[in-house]
């Protein structure tokens, strides 16, 4: 259930396993926080508190990256940028600073081989970022990709591969789960299987009753604006406690993301894009005299604690939870396709996968 970038690879992974996967979408493949994502996959630069559960699990999802694009581009055989740019994560104050070098010691632990940048070393990497600036924590693994395209080649990979993709269904309804799998379309379709793998973001909070469990998966609008740009003026991802800006091949700079709590509204407000420019022309100067030509906004599915719901539920092993990835969707795509077809197939995960329990809520 569910046609966004988690569904998309968990299906197409499984079909790669000699599995037969159905994607069952209400509306089109990508069409909610999948296709409005700034595709960052930056684990150290949007983790800074520690090396928890999460961070882990995004950090091992970042690794299988560079083969997961190769394979992704070679079946779909669909071109998408994928940038190998490295992040900066900016401060402006000595105590911002200290933070940066505390981030550094204990990243550089797990497979990072950042640097704590200043002065002309910073700004010979970032030439039209402010002098305003003191320090950048410099992460050279991070990297980012188009997301509207991946999300249409990973659908052509799908396609491609076997996957049956049934799109604009309006409303499914769960109406079997414990001995077999049967879900119901608005139209009277009905689809049965052997697994049902619960990949619907924040429309998953709608099983919560017919599972009998709490599932606290909340929309969280990400207004996102983009300036024209003739030449590459940002050469990183450049991240900081407001927000990032990162530059795209098809000569665009996307700045975000403004964060608020609306319900399943994906209206773009004047509030929250102002919110965006008054950070960003602080990083970069120039950008106070420029206008976005593109505003938009999608619908992050946040849970309570931050981490995603992956696992299988204790009632029946028939089905698996993988919603709730908030700001790392695109980012845990390759990490949650292969554990999800993990739990599919009913092996053991390492005791580290219980930090996702899905029915932690529960308890």
């Amino acid at each position: 259930m569910g046609g966004g970038v988690i569904g998309l690879s968990c299906a197409y992974e499984l079909q790669k396993r000699g599995h037969q996967a159905v994607v069952l979408e209400i509306n089109r493949c990508g069409g909610q926080a999948s296709g409005a994502a700034a595709g960052m996959l930056a684990p150290y630069s949007e983790n800074v508190e520690g090396p928890d559960a999460f961070f882990h699990l995004c950090n091992e999802s970042l690794r299988l990256y560079p083969e997961w694009v190769k394979e992704i581009k070679r079946v779909s055989g669909r071109e998408f940028e994928y940038t190998e740019s490295g992040s900066l994560y900016i401060a402006y104050h000595e105590a911002d600073r200290l933070a940066l070098e505390g981030r550094l010691l204990w990243q550089r632990e797990h497979g990072s081989t950042g640097a704590l940048l200043e002065g002309e070393e910073l700004f010979a990497r970032e030439p039209l970022l402010s002098r305003e600036v003191k320090a950048a924590l410099y992460t050279p693994e991070e990297s980012h990709l188009y997301a509207p395209d991946y999300v249409m080649a990973l659908e052509q990979a799908c396609r491609l591969t076997g996957v049956q993709i049934e799109e604009q269904l309006v409303q499914l309804t769960v109406e079997e789960w414990r001995n077999d799998v049967v879900v119901k379309a608005q139209d009277g379709r009905s689809f049965n299987g052997d697994r049902l793998l619960v990949c619907s973001g924040a429309w998953a909070q709608e099983l919560a009753d017919v599972f009998g469990i709490r599932i606290p998966i909340y929309p969280i609008r990400g207004q996102i604006c983009a300036y024209e740009a003739e030449v590459k003026p940002v050469q990183h991802m450049v991240f900081s406690n407001q927000g990032y800006l990162v530059a795209k091949e098809n000569r665009t700079l996307v700045c975000g993301a403004s964060e608020d709590v609306a319900g399943f509204d994906t209206t773009v407000t004047d509030k929250g894009i102002e919110r965006l420019r008054k950070w960003n022309k602080q990083a970069f100067p120039f950008l106070a005299e420029q206008t976005p030509f593109h505003r938009w906004a999608g619908l992050r599915p946040s849970t309570q604690d931050g981490f995603p719901l992956l696992g299988r539920l204790s009632a029946s092993d028939r089905v698996v939870m993988a919603a709730g990835h908030y700001r790392n969707g695109i980012l845990l795509s390759p990490v949650t396709a292969k554990v999800a077809a993990d739990y599919i197939e009913r092996k053991k995960l390492p005791e580290a996968m219980e930090a996702f329990d899905p029915e932690r809520f529960s308890i």
